[in-house]
Parts: C-alpha cells; structure tokens; sequence
C-alpha cells in the first residue's frame, strides 16, 4: 500500500534524525517515550491549533502544548486532569516534549479545563482524526470496515422530562382501543432509519439523539446488562485502525448509526466489505452498503422467528460436518477488529476513565484515545510496533 511506504520513511525520520536529537537534549528516552513522541509526529495536532480562536488571550503556543498535553495523557492513560499536571511536574522529559522549558510555565488546571472546554466546541480531536487517516489511508482500497458500538459509561444523570415535554405528551391523539375499521388507514410513521434514507450526513447526525440515558443490552451470555451513558459507534478497517466515529444516546440503537457512520466512512477511505452483527440486519443498510460499492456480509437477525433460527442452525451444522467454511464467513471473522478498536481504547487509552460531563467533552475525552490508537496502528502497519 502507498500509505505503508510513506510512514516507513516517515518512521526512518524520526527513527535517524528525531529520536538522536532528543536524547541529544534530553537524555536516554524510554520506550515509552519514543512511543509518545512518535504519535506526536504523526497526528501533529498543534497544525490545528494555530488557527483555533484564542484561548482566553493565551498565545497559540500554549493551546499546541496543552493539546500535545491531552495526547499525552491518552497514551499514558492517566485517570485525571491533576494526574497530568502531577507528572508534568515531576516529568521534565515529558514536559519538554510537550511544549513547556520551565515547570513554572505549565498552566493551571483550571486553565486545562478552560481549553478542554475549548477544545471540545471546536471538536478539534476529530478534526485531526479526520485529517490523519484522508492523508494516511485515502489512497489505499481498504478490504473490510468492521461496524459495531460500545458501552460508555458516565458520571451523570439522566435528564428529566420536562414539563413541557410531557404535556405535549399527553396532548398526543392516543389509538381508539379495538380492531381499526376497514375506511380508517392507519398513519405509519417513518422511522429513523427510513428518514435517513433522503437525509445529508450533516442532518442525519443531526437527527441522532446525543443526550446521557439509560442504555440496555444482552452479553455474550445472554444477559441484559444496563449502564447509564452513552454509545460509542465505530467503523474500524483491517488493522484495528478507526476511520469513523459516532457518540450517542446510550438509548439508541445500533442500526440507525449505519447509514451516518457508512457516509462518513465512504467520504474518508475506499473500502469493499461492510461487516456487521445481526443489530444492522436491515433491507435499508444492505442497500445502502451495495449502492456504496461495497459488499454487506451481516449476521441473519431471526426476530424470534423459531423455524428460521432451527433451519439456520441445521445448515451450521451440515456444513460444519462436511468440513465447509464459506467464504462470506471467513470474511465475517475480520469483525473482531471493532471489538479489539474498543477493548484498546478502554484499557489503554482511558476509555473508561469518563470524569467529564456532556455530550461534547465526552466525545472529546475518547477522540483524544482514538487519535493516539490510531497513530499506533498506523506505524504497527510498517512492522515497527512503538509499545
């Protein structure tokens, strides 16, 4: 692939000339530190923060060291804001690698909340996130997208319906009780995922609920399992690299996030398959995946339709005597790169330390993990693995 040539000279660039000129300044670096120093060169956030509007008055420089700050804190996995600045501190190296000559220059937490706020408003994660995988990936054909959402769990309530929400509610026309009439059609109101169907992909993101709620799901055991949060959506190619990414309602359900992440993701890389669970078995996705270009292998979803669950399980195991694999099957088994994507950012890259509130800073919160996963899995693309 193009894209693995030019981050192996990219890789030789700073493998040669950076690393040499840092240990020059600031001594042996550790692995880990070579790592954080890499994901610096690759996303290069402070190219986005020059042209950001100004932090409370603080000079550029400043916002591009907070921001290489917020990185730092994802591949370090820190918990909190005031870890940061504790091992800021106490860090030279990492503090100079950041932006900052003097322990007295690094800013307040209160100032790093100020530009987390900042930062949030202009979702400038995602912008870099964007930005690195059109110029990483955009000219390779990716082979599979593999589709699937998580859990996020958050430190807030659930709003309350307000007073106005529930008497618009209760002026609602309600069904007449019994069988309808024959002359009485009734009005059948399009779903989300139909409405998705003529929207752009700015109104279909739009029209996606965002709010903190209660969300429920089965495990793998067959449990129902509820957290009070959000759902993380994401569209992860062969690699275990991000391309796309939603943040919504823990409420919402996985299939009407198919169509906005599909749009998104087509504007980004080239791609052939589209893998996904029995949550997307939709006519309205498949289509939507074959008119892309692509090939859709999703899970058959019965809906407790008992003959159609014993006919599929008899062909499983017919054709598991015979010793027959299909080929859409072998495919099928690639979708576990979404659920490594999720498993990676929630153990290291502070996926499930959520200490801020809302919508937008929460978005911001994992985006900062998904930018230094995504640099990861880049340069593991040119074998020099940087953990």
């Amino acid at each position: 692939m193009a894209s693995v040539k030019t981050l192996s000279q990219y890789w030789l660039r700073i493998q040669k000339s950076l690393f040499p000129w840092l240990e020059e300044q600031l001594g042996e670096l550790t692995e880990k530190e070579e790592k954080l120093v890499t994901m610096l060169e690759l996303v290069r956030i402070e190219r986005f923060t020059a042209f950001s509007r100004s932090l409370y008055g603080r000079p550029p420089k400043e916002r591009a060291a907070i921001a290489r700050a917020f990185v730092a804190k994802a591949v370090y996995n820190m918990p909190t804001t005031r870890a940061l600045l504790d091992r800021l501190a106490s860090d030279k190296k990492l503090r100079r690698i950041c932006g900052w000559e003097q322990r007295d220059g690094i800013p307040s937490e209160a100032t790093f909340s100020r530009a987390f706020a900042e930062f949030s408003e202009s979702q400038l994660p995602a912008c870099v996130h964007e930005a690195m995988i059109s110029e990483n990936l955009s000219e390779d054909i990716v082979s599979h997208i593999s589709r699937d959402s998580t859990e996020i769990e958050a430190r807030e309530k659930p709003p309350k319906a307000t007073k106005a929400e529930i008497e618009s509610d209760e002026k609602k026309p309600k069904r007449k009780l019994g069988c309808p009439k024959k002359c009485e059609e009734p009005v059948k109101v399009p779903t989300r995922l139909e409405r998705q169907r003529t929207m752009t992909l700015e109104e279909m993101l739009a029209d996606l609920p965002n709010q903190c709620d209660v969300g429920t799901k089965k495990n793998s055991n067959g449990h129902k399992e509820t957290w009070i949060g959000f759902k993380f959506h994401v569209d992860a190619a062969d690699g275990q690299i991000p391309i796309s990414c939603i943040l919504t309602s823990a409420s919402t359900h996985d299939s009407q996030v198919a169509l906005p992440l599909a749009a998104m993701t087509s504007q980004r890389i080239i791609n052939l398959y589209d893998l996904m669970d029995a949550a997307y078995d939709a006519p309205i996705i498949r289509e939507r995946s074959r008119s892309l270009g692509h090939v859709p292998i999703i899970d058959i979803n019965t809906r407790r339709n008992t003959k159609l669950k014993e006919e599929l399980r008899a062909e499983d195991q017919r054709l598991e005597l015979l010793h027959f694999e299909r080929p859409e099957d072998r495919r099928y088994k690639e979708r576990t790169n979404v659920e490594r994507v999720y498993a990676r950012l929630k153990d290291e890259f502070g996926g499930r330390m959520i200490r801020v509130r809302g919508y937008a800073k929460v978005l911001t919160h994992l985006m900062f993990g998904i930018l230094a996963l995504t640099a990861d899995q880049l340069m593991r693309l040119v074998g020099q693995p940087i953990t």
